[in-house]
């Protein structure tokens, strides 16, 4: 008889493990579209056949049509389908004050992001704001990291967007949800699952230890992979004032860039782009770190970089396929082409030493480990505060994409951030442009618009260093004004919390820790990388260097 539900993976599970009521984990996006093909006779946004167009591809993507329920006993949890699905309360509507600047669509996007979605539903939202200046229209998508990774998000993009300007609407079969199973046959499913899964374990083992040495000599490699790995996860990082306990609030910005230019940098000073945007991470950090007067000497300052280890055969499927690099940024260094060769050495070792194999085989012995572990683990990882930011890097179409007609100009990626990291940044390549979004604590960073401005200042560096103008980078938009105390937001579906006045900077004196290692020798640049070498897209096929 077919199973009527699907368990999570125990790297699915860690991300509903990891939340806490101040450190929601859904990633989420700004899109912004052009309004005018969206629009009704009347002038007004045409909600109802937005829903229809949405509602026209979700048999494709069935786990948004589908919610949580738990094992009895170890609370393990599945996914079954929603007998109660209504998409009116997943597709919401709202609008700025006309014409809505860019200030008000990032306050409105941290508010909405900052909301924790509803366990007891399928874990997503859209977002539909009108009212922006220039005739433009914002989507904001929330989905529960649990559900999907960076990749796999851009599938999902792939399936509700369109490569051509088509106005038609697909009419999707109806939804026939299967019955819920009792609890009863979630538990008898459960044994049986695991059961399974250990005998077939076995067998591979099995298989492997009687194939010829180098079988054998994989194994090490993962194993010693996976030590290296639990042994960074195992040492602190240094303090900061971006590691401190989080509060409910958010703040969002975002910039985008040429990706053209990124890669201009790559060719003349080598490394890959991922390298490239480390660099310009480690140069907005120092200078975000001088401004608040830290002394970035001897910091051990580390970024979590999540490496994709989707294979070509998984492409399209939902969940979670992903492994992490630690990478220590060089803060110390003033000099950005020095900082890029440290990085591009550091990335390489990782590379050679299989760090991300090493970190997915933990995720697969997790599988393994109860519901109840895990959770001791997930608060433990947060309270170890092993890496500093989280910087990830998806590979997005290159070519544009429309909603019946509607082109999509910019898409801002945000990263959830967890109990101990003030700030998170995600990075998406789309139709030639690198878009940054930055997501942060509003009482930790307050100064985040600043933070991004030495982001572009970094960039403009790193590019001058390469031989190239630096006015070739984009011109930074008139600073916006200040930000009210306590505006007022635009009609939300949920009560929105009071907003507490931004908290001053203060300064910071970390305790000294050993400098860091000379910078290793520059790596060559590679001329054959591919368009969408800008994402963590690390695949046991990967070029050295490339993640």
């Amino acid at each position: 008889m077919a199973r009527n539900y699907e368990p999570l993976t125990a790297l699915d599970n860690s991300f509903l493990l990891l939340e806490r009521p101040n450190a929601c984990m859904h990633v989420a996006s700004t899109a912004i579209h052009d309004a005018r093909p969206l629009r009704n006779a009347e002038g007004g946004i045409d909600l109802p056949r937005i829903r229809r167009a949405i509602a026209g591809v979700l048999h494709r993507i069935p786990r948004y049509r589908q919610k949580l329920a738990f094992v009895p006993i170890d609370r393990s949890p599945v996914w079954v389908d929603d007998e109660g699905f209504n998409l009116d309360y997943h597709i919401r509507h709202t609008s700025l004050p006309r014409p809505g600047d860019e200030r008000q669509i990032k306050q409105l996007s941290a508010r909405v992001m900052a909301q924790r979605l509803d366990r007891a539903r399928p874990l997503w939202e859209l977002w539909v704001v009108e009212g922006l200046a220039g005739d433009r229209l914002a989507l904001i998508s929330k989905t529960h990291h649990c559900m999907i990774d960076g990749v796999s998000g851009v599938d999902l993009l792939n399936v509700i967007l369109s490569p051509h300007p088509t106005a038609e609407i697909v009419e999707a079969p109806p939804f026939a949800p299967r019955p819920a199973p009792s609890p009863l046959e979630l538990l008898r499913g459960e044994l049986q699952r695991r059961t399974a899964r250990g005998l077939l374990a076995f067998r591979n083992a099995r298989a492997l230890l009687g194939e010829a040495r180098d079988a054998r000599r994989e194994i090490l490699v993962r194993l010693r992979a996976a030590a290296e790995t639990v042994g960074i996860a195992l040492r602190p990082a240094s303090a900061t004032p971006l590691n401190q306990s989080v509060g409910p609030h958010r703040r969002f910005d975002w910039w985008s860039l040429p990706l053209a230019d990124l890669k201009l940098v790559r060719r003349r000073l080598g490394g890959s782009l991922n390298d490239v945007v480390l660099t310009v991470v480690t140069g907005a950090v120092r200078r975000f770190f001088e401004y608040r007067r830290v002394d970035v000497t001897g910091l051990d300052f580390r970024v979590m970089a999540p490496v994709s280890v989707r294979k070509t055969d998984e492409r399209g499927a939902l969940g979670n396929r992903v492994s992490a690099w630690f990478v220590p940024l060089p803060l110390a260094e003033p000099d950005p082409a020095l900082q890029l060769r440290a990085i591009s050495g550091n990335t390489a070792e990782l590379k050679e030493s299989q760090s991300a194999v090493g970190a997915e085989l933990l995720t697969q012995v997790a599988d393994w480990t109860p519901t109840t572990l895990l959770s001791l683990g997930a608060r433990n990882l947060t309270r170890l505060q092993s890496f500093n930011l989280v910087v990830t890097n998806v590979p997005g179409p290159q070519a544009p994409l429309f909603l019946l007609g509607s082109h999509m100009k910019e898409c801002y990626p945000m990263v959830p951030i967890m109990e101990g990291l003030g700030l998170g940044i995600a990075l998406f390549s789309y139709d030639g442009k690198l878009c940054w979004g930055f997501n942060a604590d509003y009482e930790l960073v307050p100064d985040l618009d600043r933070f991004v401005t030495f982001t572009r200042e970094s960039f403009a560096d790193l590019l001058a260093a390469s031989g190239e103008p630096p006015a070739l980078a984009e011109e930074p938009p008139a600073p916006a004004a200040p930000e009210p105390a306590t505006p007022a937001p635009p009609t939300p579906t949920a009560p929105e919390p009071t907003t507490p006045p931004p908290r001053a900077p203060a300064p910071f004196a970390p305790a000294p820790t050993p400098a860091p290692a000379p910078a290793p020798a520059p790596a060559p640049a590679r001329e054959n990388e591919s368009t969408d070498e800008s994402a963590t897209g690390y695949s046991p096929e990967s070029k050295p260097g490339q993640f």
